[in-house]
C-alpha cells in the first residue's frame, strides 16, 4: 500500500499551543479520509501541516514520500489544499487565478478552461474580477485550481461550505474522481452528512489528536443512523 499521509506522534505548535498534540494518521493512495471533530479539534492545523503550511516539531510527518521534518516546502507543488480562505488574488479574473496558480505549480495551462467549465465559471464569469464575485463564486474558482492542477493529494477544508447544491453535488464527484485517480483526499466538514458518504474513513479529532477511526460509506448506502451515532460535539465540527 503506498501511503500519501504518514504521521505518528506528530505535533505541531502555534505559539505555544499545540495545535497537534500527537497525531497518528496514515491515508492510502486513492483513499478519502473524513475528519470531523469540535471546533478547535485541530482539523484545520492537521491539513495545512500535510500541506507544509505548519512546522511538525516533533514525531513522523512524510506526505508524498517528502519527510516534512527536514523540508516542508518540498511537498507543496504535488499538494492542493482549499482553506477557509480561497488565497486568491482580488484583482485578477477567475481565468486570471486559475491560469496563475497553474503556471505556479509548474504545470501547463491546457486544462484551465475545462476546470472553470467543470465548476461553472463559464461566460463573463471567468473575466470577472474576484473582488467582485459571491463568495460562493470564489469558493468555485478556488475548486477549480484544484481540478486545474490535478494535485497528487487534496486537502479539503469544508469544501461544501458556501456552495448551492448543484455546486456541493460537484464536490463530490471531484472528490470521488480524484481517488478513483490515484489521488489522496482528506478533507474536513461541518456537515458529516455530506462528508461521512464520501469517505472510506472518518478520523474524529479531539484535543489535537485523533481520538477514533471509523469507516466511513464511500461507495455505499450510508446504513440508517450512522450520522447520528456520531458524538454531539463532532457533529459541529469547525
Amino acid at each position: 500500500m503506498h501511503l500519501a499521509v504518514h504521521f505518528r506522534s506528530a505535533v505541531a505548535l502555534t505559539g505555544r499551543f499545540p495545535a497537534l498534540s500527537g497525531v497518528d494518521l496514515d491515508v492510502a493512495a486513492g483513499e478519502v479520509v473524513a475528519v470531523l471533530g469540535a471546533n478547535g479539534a485541530g482539523k484545520t492545523s492537521l491539513l495545512r501541516a500535510c500541506a507544509g503550511l505548519v512546522a511538525v516539531t516533533s514525531g513522523e510527518a512524510v506526505v508524498l514520500g517528502c519527510d516534512l521534518r527536514s523540508d516542508r516546502t518540498v511537498v507543496r507543488r504535488r499538494v492542493g489544499l482549499l482553506g477557509h480562505d480561497p488565497s486568491l488574488y482580488d484583482e485578477l479574473t477567475a481565468l486570471e487565478n486559475v491560469r496563475f496558480a497553474v503556471r505556479a505549480a509548474g504545470l501547463g495551462t491546457d486544462r484551465v478552461g475545462s476546470a472553470l467549465d467543470r465548476m461553472g465559471l463559464a461566460g463573463r464569469l471567468r473575466r470577472t474580477p474576484v473582488a467582485r464575485m459571491s463568495a460562493g463564486q470564489r469558493r468555485r474558482t478556488a475548486l477549480a485550481v484544484l481540478v486545474a492542477r490535478a494535485p497528487e493529494l487534496w486537502l479539503l477544508d469544508e469544501p461544501h461550505a458556501g456552495l448551492d447544491a448543484d455546486a456541493r453535488a460537484v464536490v463530490g464527484s471531484l472528490v470521488e474522481e480524484a481517488a478513483e485517480s490515484g489521488a489522496a483526499v482528506v478533507l474536513t466538514s461541518h456537515e458529516p452528512e455530506l462528508a461521512v458518504p464520501l469517505a472510506d474513513r472518518v478520523a474524529v479529532m479531539s484535543g489535537g489528536r485523533i481520538a477514533e477511526l471509523r469507516s466511513g460509506c464511500r461507495g455505499t448506502v450510508a446504513p440508517e443512523g450512522v450520522l447520528v451515532a456520531l458524538p454531539r460535539d463532532d457533529a459541529d465540527v469547525a
